[in-house]
């Protein structure tokens, strides 16, 4: 009995913890960096304001947050399944790579340094694999814990349509913008991504979630 009953928290255990230090991580780099514009700066520029070394380590944590649910997710008949897999791997390394090159300082759009093209193309590579792997592995989440079956498709949506944004909003600003601004902010770019991330994050919490109950009942049978 003791067995089955622990059997729920240690399967979901690492990946809520690396995900919880994530979103703290963002949240302290965030308050500690108030002369940022959170509306109109990305959040890859605070890696160069007060404590960003917080901001590699979220993405740290949350990528590997990543591997252990794709890993967790196990081999899939459905070639849906297997092709959601591999976006989200490509989901976790892009994120990883990011954190390793940081970006560059705020206002440099025009003449971005190498690693600030590894960054970005990392990112956003990652921003598009996420949405991939959500469409793709909604029906073997769904099957393993049909009561998030709303809550998952509701962050898959948003996780696409604010990626299709942030995607506009990228290429107006790199183009000689920003243009796509909103009262004193000259683009809204900042806020996006940070809905992107929101969306995102949820979701591979929701999924590490479903793979964790279904881990625990097949361990329950067992015991």
């Amino acid at each position: 009995m003791t067995t089955t009953s622990t059997a729920p928290t240690a399967g979901v255990r690492v990946p809520f913890t690396l995900i919880g230090i994530g979103v703290l991580a963002m949240t302290a780099v965030e308050t500690l960096n108030p002369e940022y514009e959170l509306v109109s700066e990305t959040l890859s520029r605070y890696v160069h304001g007060t404590a960003g070394w917080l901001l590699p380590a979220a993405l740290l944590a949350v990528g590997a947050a990543s591997v252990v649910l794709a890993t967790r997710l196990g081999a899939d008949g459905r070639r849906a399944g297997r092709a959601g897999r591999v976006a989200l791997m490509v989901w976790a390394v892009g994120i990883l790579v990011a954190a390793v090159f940081p970006a560059d300082p705020p206002g440099h759009w025009s003449r971005p340094s190498l690693s600030e093209l590894v960054h970005g193309n990392a990112a956003f590579l990652a921003f598009a694999a996420l949405p991939t792997a959500a469409v793709l592995l909604r029906r073997t989440l769904a099957a393993r814990r049909p009561g998030l079956r709303a809550a998952l498709t509701a962050l898959t949506a948003a996780s696409i349509v604010s990626t299709v944004a942030l995607a506009v909003f990228l290429v107006d600003v790199m183009d000689g913008g920003p243009s796509l601004g909103l009262g004193g902010a000259p683009t809204l770019v900042g806020l996006v991504e940070r809905v992107v991330l929101a969306a995102d994050f949820g979701w591979v919490a929701l999924a590490v979630s479903a793979v964790g109950s279904r881990d625990a009942r097949g361990r329950a049978r067992r015991a």
